[in-house]
């Protein structure tokens, strides 16, 4: 049984000299010193032995055990250590490269305009003002002058959560909040900039879109005063040679009302195919506030008047940067966003 002893030891020395991973290493462990193991099965023979030879065998047995292990453990520093030099040579920073540059962001094209257009009416004395975009009907519609079986409350074209619940179709509800939450008649100069919401999608529409609408009540205000208001807003925006024509139109919140009319920036008012060859392009609408618009607010009509604007910021965008498609503007296409 010692000759047994000596080869298992022979052979375990020779194993451990070509072990090149601590896994092999760890079945190397079980196969010598586990519980099944050669040395295990050895020591199970010593019931056969003389009571003379069991003791002799014995300390030779936890000898090469003790031997074994010793070596084991060796080896698997070693190859611990290995492991680590390779990681370290494979990963190493080399602190001699430059850095590299943080990919900065910057405004979306959208929001540079609003910006702009914030800028030029708070330069004017505007305050900003704002709202919910989940609106009552009542302030979306009825106090602006709209009855309940006007064509803008079809379901086709508004976003209706319950009958008396939606979302929002124009920023002119802050106009109502602001005037019901004044003092009776007391002056009042705000843009109400936000989202919008109504169903459109095509080149030119967008379900969600932004507004900007303003409104301005004193004693006295007269449709001089929206003139000049806005054509210094054009010229700020557009530059002092784009000219500037009002149309008569229609709404139900002002009286008389005005579309805003501006000579194309495309053509210079020559006739191309953006403005379809008049030489005039429109951006908002305007006029004076409604008689029954300011009684409903608890605003006296024949104490003071007011006007009132509202322009599409998506559309003055497109005409100051030249896109003809408001979807590019949420498409999230970093080719398209980052030429701004």
């Amino acid at each position: 049984m010692e000759q047994q002893l000596k080869e298992l030891r022979q052979h375990a020395a020779e194993e451990l000299l070509h072990v090149a991973t601590v896994d092999k290493l760890n079945e190397l462990r079980v196969k010598y010193l586990g519980k099944k193991g050669s040395l295990t099965s050895v020591l199970r023979g010593l019931g056969s032995l003389t009571p003379e030879e069991r003791p002799r065998v014995g300390q030779v047995v936890n000898e090469i055990r003790t031997e074994l292990e010793q070596l084991i453990d060796l080896k698997n520093n070693e190859l611990k250590q290995a492991e680590l030099s390779l990681r370290l040579a494979s990963e190493k920073i080399d602190v001699t490269l430059p850095g590299r540059k943080e990919n900065l962001g910057h405004k979306h094209p959208l929001t540079i305009t609003l910006d702009r257009i914030k800028s030029i009416f708070m330069q004017l004395g505007f305050e900003i003002a704002e709202g919910p975009e989940v609106e009552k009907d009542y302030y979306n519609f009825e106090a602006l002058n709209l009855p309940k079986d006007h064509p803008a409350r079809d379901m086709q074209d508004s976003f209706y959560i319950t009958d008396e619940i939606l979302l929002r179709t124009h920023t002119s509800p802050v106009q109502v909040r602001t005037m019901q939450n004044a003092k009776p008649n007391q002056p009042i100069r705000i843009i109400a900039p936000g989202k919008v919401y109504r169903r459109d999608y095509d080149a030119t529409h967008s379900p969600m879109f932004h507004q900007v609408e303003g409104l301005v009540i004193g004693k006295g205000i007269s449709f001089a005063d929206l003139k000049g208001t806005l054509e210094l807003f054009i010229h700020q925006m557009f530059g002092d040679n784009v000219g500037v024509r009002f149309r008569p139109s229609f709404f139900p919140f002002t009286e008389p009302s005005a579309e805003v009319d501006i000579s194309c920036v495309m053509c210079s008012g020559k006739g191309c195919r953006v403005c379809k060859g008049t030489g005039w392009l429109e951006i908002l609408g305007s006029g004076m506030v409604h008689p029954r618009v300011l009684e409903m607010s608890n605003y006296d009509p024949s104490q003071v008047s007011g006007f009132a604007f509202g322009m599409g910021v998506e559309r003055i965008a497109m005409l100051i940067y030249g896109i003809d498609d408001l979807r590019l503007f949420y498409d999230n296409d970093l080719r398209f966003l980052r030429q701004f």
